[in-house]
């Protein structure tokens, strides 16, 4: 079965077949990595996008420049990122330039961690977690 990627760099719409997920995919259109294991960075007009179009699970990292917790829990974000690169799409979404993102999904504080798979929030989580307790939510909420 193939599922479908945004492309990282030129938001192109990629099928690919879900048993070469790890033989690190390029966009047909651009050529780039689609899963880089890097976090992609929304905006308001792109959100929906990747909502729409990812057949990976999404976690979601609400934050701003100004959070401290936030900055701290960025290496982690990161690092996790590229751990769970074929399991899950990893998107950060600032709440200062995204506000109707963060509005949509009622975000009261940051960090504000989540999971949506095929459009529906799984799980969230208020407040940054060390590595080891973050991966160990990312494996019981991915499956």
């Amino acid at each position: 079965m193939a599922i479908e990627l945004t492309c990282p760099s030129c938001g192109a719409i990629n099928r690919v077949p879900e048993d070469r997920l790890d033989s690190h995919p390029v966009c047909g259109k651009c050529k780039t990595r689609l899963l880089n294991g890097q976090p992609l960075a929304a905006s308001d007009a792109s959100f929906q996008r990747l909502v729409d179009r990812n057949g990976l699970p999404l976690v979601l990292d609400f934050w701003a420049s100004w959070c401290g917790p936030c900055q701290q829990f960025a290496p982690t974000f990161q690092a996790s990122a590229a751990d769970f690169a074929t399991r899950a799409r990893f998107i950060k979404i600032d709440t200062q330039a995204c506000p109707q993102t963060a509005a949509r999904f009622q975000i009261r504080s940051i960090p504000t961690l989540m999971i949506v798979s095929n459009g529906k929030e799984i799980t969230r989580l208020s407040g940054a977690l060390p590595k080891a307790q973050f991966d160990q939510w990312l494996e019981q909420h991915l499956g």
